[in-house]
């Protein structure tokens, strides 16, 4: 298996130039090429034929009719044994999971654990938990259910959004959403969540995202615009936009958040520039750069959008990344310097750096970090984050290859026994008390402070498969495929390796079992990954033009 060195130069602001004219302008058709076995073959092999253009996606039947059912043709990782038994019992646990409104499948409640008396809100419909759901049905030619859900989602956008009288902004997009059914009235209706009822009253900031990255993957699938291109959803876009690229008194190009406006929704020390916020708003404006109409008001914000995008991939890939050679840097930071000439630009306390870090930074490898900001980087590693900063291409090909290789090199920490530790390490001891104000959900090793989310396996699938490193996902859904049925589709592990089944943990969670689904399916047939997957983006060298007095 090749590897590349992890040794990555911060890049200058000229190598990371963006180049519109090739997003917006040189969009050559998109095909997609089924293959039913990915040994050794880098993504690039891929890439080269499939280009990330959208305007021009095309739809092709052998996509499509090649999924008949879930792997009814399929191997078990290119052999002839035929699909996992696990398999089966997933789509059938999954399929127990849809929500009907008015007849139509709308989305997939949380969790089906009949064995827990609390229900709480995991009955309801989460925008960021059905992302893997629509991507299992997408892949298993069921497109309706994830054209429901877009739609349904847009309509609720536009109602009122009040949290103790104050007015959320019109893009805030829900939560989640349940179904009201009123018996005597013989009538349904939907009813959202914006943050109103959550744990901490915490309005989602991902849920805007990963709506915009659904919409991509839908019409990259069906082939079909006529969604993204209807006023409804147009709206929803620049709605969602509007609400991340105002300006203010930032002097940064990331998105201030706070504590518990995403996966990570309890109280973890995450509030100002959390990573898995930043690379999926920079996975997002990339998709909507692709889907909004240059006309009217869409083509304001591709404008806003293009110079965001140039100073956030600037900011990111330089002040977020972290190797060995970096590590040394900030080690030998100065403080207290001034002027545009700082090296030391967020004055960060060299002594602030936690012990843990110089173990686990190999001389091979690299993560970007889980927060930057003025005198403070968190140096946890971070997972949803790492892994949509390589499907997005936020990350170079060179700092992808890092990321893999420490997952590589920190296999027991990081994927354990049943993949994947959300965050790494955990807080403890006094630092947990005053971080997370003692929430006794999120003790070392549990939950987000430390436990092993079942969900995060089709991300670091897709990140492998990226990276052309199929044999590390194979291993993770193996591992995963020797506990999560037995166990009962568990939403979280804990313990250090990720060995027991989380404390609280709900049964037959929905996104556990949606993420085997399209982890597997992903590389059966990586093909698939071209739904949710960006090209790095290349600049195009300028057209050489004669000048008129030249002459032969």
């Amino acid at each position: 298996m090749k590897r590349v060195s992890s040794h990555v130069s911060i890049a200058s602001e000229a190598e990371i130039n963006l180049d519109l004219s090739r997003l917006l302008i040189d969009k050559p058709r998109f095909t997609l090429e089924r293959k039913r076995s990915f040994d050794e073959q880098s993504w690039s092999d891929l890439s080269h034929r499939h280009n990330d253009g959208f305007d021009s996606v095309a739809h092709s039947p052998a996509f499509r009719t090649g999924f008949e059912s879930p792997f009814s043709t399929g191997s078990h990782f290119g052999e002839p044994s035929g699909p996992h038994p696990l398999v089966n019992e997933a789509w059938e646990a999954l399929r127990k999971s849809v929500v009907y409104f008015r007849g139509q499948p709308v989305g997939t409640v949380a969790a089906v654990d009949h064995a827990s008396e609390e229900v709480l809100n995991y009955d309801q419909v989460f925008v960021r938990d059905f992302v893997p759901s629509a991507l299992a049905f997408l892949m298993n030619n069921e497109p309706e259910i994830v054209k429901n859900f877009l739609l349904r989602t847009v309509h609720l956008q536009s109602s009122e959004k009040m949290v103790d009288r104050f007015k959320l902004g019109a893009g805030a997009m829900p939560a989640s959403f349940k179904v009201d059914r009123n018996v005597n009235r013989n009538t349904e209706t939907l009813v959202a969540d914006f943050g109103e009822s959550a744990i901490g009253r915490v309005a989602p900031v991902d849920s805007g995202f990963w709506w915009i990255i659904l919409l991509r993957a839908y019409t990259k699938y069906t082939g079909d615009a006529s969604l993204s291109e209807s006023p409804d959803c147009q709206k929803c876009m620049r709605l969602i936009l509007n609400l991340c690229l105002s300006e203010g008194f930032d002097t940064f190009p990331t998105l201030l958040c706070t504590d518990g406006c995403s996966m990570i929704d309890r109280r973890m020390g995450i509030y100002g520039y959390p990573i898995e916020i930043q690379a999926l708003f920079y996975m997002a404006l990339r998709c909507a750069l692709q889907m909004l109409k240059p006309d009217g008001e869409g083509k304001d914000f591709i404008e806003k959008i293009g110079q965001r995008l140039h100073a956030l991939t600037y900011h990111m890939r330089n002040y977020f990344w972290l190797d060995f050679p970096h590590l040394n840097n900030i080690y030998r930071y100065k403080t207290e310097e001034y002027s545009h000439t700082a090296v030391n630009k967020f004055n960060v306390i060299p002594d602030s750096i936690p012990d843990w870090v110089f173990d686990f930074m190999p001389c091979r490898g690299g993560y970007f970090l889980g927060n930057v900001s003025p005198a403070m980087m968190d140096f946890r590693w971070f997972a949803l984050g790492n892994c949509i900063a390589i499907i997005s291409s936020l990350a170079t090909p060179e700092q992808s290859s890092a990321i893999m290789d420490l997952i590589e090199e920190r296999w027991d920490e990081l994927v354990g026994e049943v993949p994947l530790k959300i965050v790494y390490p955990a807080l403890e001891n006094h630092e947990w008390r005053i971080i997370t104000g003692c929430d006794p959900k999120n003790t070392r090793w549990s939950y987000h402070n430390g436990g092993s989310w079942p969900v995060l396996l089709w991300l670091l699938t897709a990140a492998c498969i990226k990276t052309g490193r199929p044999q590390m996902a194979k291993r993770a859904i193996e591992l995963s495929e020797a506990r999560l049925l037995k166990d009962g589709w568990p939403e979280y592990y804990d313990g250090k390796l990720g060995k027991f089944v989380g404390k609280q943990a709900r049964k037959f969670q929905t996104w556990s079992i949606a993420g085997y689904l399209v982890a597997r399916m992903m590389l059966e047939d990586p093909s698939t990954l071209m739904m949710i997957s960006m090209e790095e983006d290349r600049p195009v060298k300028p057209t050489m033009r004669r000048s008129a007095s030249w002459n032969a």
